[in-house]
């Protein structure tokens, strides 16, 4: 059908006629909806009038329609692309395709009793059932289009949300950010940090979103320059499948997990280890993947993190230095001797039974075994680093030393 069907047919008279009762038919047609379809009436006033100011609208635009059935409908039909933006949010395309259908078919029965013989029945009846499949595309269309502008807001605003944490602008409008997002606020967080996948540098974000949906986490990531910053709620290392799946999401490279934090106002402490950690696992070429924050505390220490010296010193020194019984000399002495026992107590002037009972008692106090290496490095450093600070050598800090920014 091209230009105005049975233009002849349909007078201006009887289009004028249609117009002016459009709004008697919208209340009509918004009665028979709220009959038929039992979610219309769960609808508050608000947005009852809204979807009824639609059907209004629909109705007098079909008469601008019916003289242009070939134009753009998306210019004809106002309703479906001003009124909706928040109606949209608030109403399934599927509701909406089954309000559509519910009004076509009010107005089917109606519009038709307003001809005034047998062809201008026909000619309105023909035009209905155009309009009504116009009409439904236009409806698809316009939740295709406000679909697609929400995604891209929601991916702003989560890297706003996950900035605002990396900075430690954790106050009240991140949280009312991170609330729109659908993140509960006194969920446990836990930080990730780690180069984003190569092969999936354009897909991380999406993988990671993915993930979190099958295990039925909220999850926040973004990709800063050369890293990827994941924020998910819970605990990690007990994912299973989970943190198999999530790590495929980042390069070969070390993947830092910072300290779970009670909720999301306190993921900035989470987020702080797992960069400092991320930054320093250079240190450590075998630390595990993942590797908790925690287990960087070493490397963390030597570039200045303030939280992993305090944490070396409360953990390792001040229980070895209050412990007395010679535990540090002997740790002292033992790491110097290269690890021999026989060394050591020569060293000491001791039985190389006392030296294997004080390693034992420096495991039980500090929880790291000196016959470890890597517990060895561990408490090497916190001790080192004790004394150098306790001497007043400056030990840069990471605000002078180090930047958390991409």
């Amino acid at each position: 059908m091209t230009g105005a069907p049975h233009e002849s047919i349909l007078s201006e008279a009887l289009l004028r006629r249609i117009k002016r009762n459009s709004r008697r038919l919208a209340v009509e047609a918004m009665r028979s909806m709220e009959s038929q379809l039992p979610f219309v009436t769960s609808l508050d006033a608000s947005q009852r009038a809204d979807v009824q100011m639609v059907v209004q609208t629909a109705v007098a635009n079909f008469v601008d329609w019916l003289h242009d059935p070939d134009g753009d409908i998306f210019s004809t039909v106002e309703a479906f692309r001003v009124v909706p933006q928040d109606l949209t949010r608030k109403v399934r395309l599927s509701e909406t395709v089954e309000m559509v259908r519910v009004a076509m078919e009010f107005f089917e029965k109606w519009l038709p009793l307003m001809a005034r013989d047998d062809d201008q029945l026909v000619a309105l009846t023909e035009a209905v059932l155009r309009y009504g499949r116009d009409l439904g595309f236009a409806a698809a269309a316009v939740y295709a289009s406000a679909a697609e502008s929400r995604g891209a807001w929601d991916t702003r605003l989560e890297a706003m949300v996950v900035d605002a944490i990396v900075r430690g602008d954790t106050g009240p409008a991140m949280l009312s950010q991170a609330a729109t997002l659908n993140w509960q606020p006194s969920a446990p967080v836990t930080v990730l940090v780690g180069a984003p996948a190569i092969d999936y540098s354009g897909e991380a974000v999406e993988r990671v979103h993915a993930l979190a949906r099958a295990d039925g986490r909220s999850v926040l990531a973004v990709v800063q320059g050369y890293r990827l910053v994941v924020v998910v709620s819970g605990e990690v290392f007990t994912g299973g499948t989970f943190i198999s799946g999530l790590l495929d999401s980042f390069d070969d490279g070390p993947v830092v997990v910072g300290s779970t934090v009670p909720g999301l106002a306190l993921a900035h402490e989470s987020a702080v280890e797992a960069l400092r950690g991320y930054q320093s696992a250079v240190g450590w070429p075998a630390a595990p993947r993942p590797v908790p924050a925690s287990d960087l505390l070493p490397e963390r220490a030597l570039i200045g993190d303030r939280s992993a010296l305090d944490e070396l010193g409360r953990i390792v020194v001040t229980p070895l230095l209050d412990s007395g019984g010679g535990l540090p000399e002997t740790l002292d002495s033992y790491l110097d001797a290269g690890g021999s026992i026989e060394a050591c107590a020569r060293e000491l002037y001791v039985h190389p039974n006392t030296v294997r009972y004080r390693l034992r008692k420096i495991t039980t106090v500090t929880g790291r075994d000196p016959t470890d290496a890597r517990d060895a490095y561990v408490l090497r450093v916190a001790f080192s680093v004790h004394r150098m600070m306790k001497a007043g050598v400056r030990i840069l800090t990471p605000a002078t030393s180090v930047t958390l920014s991409p």
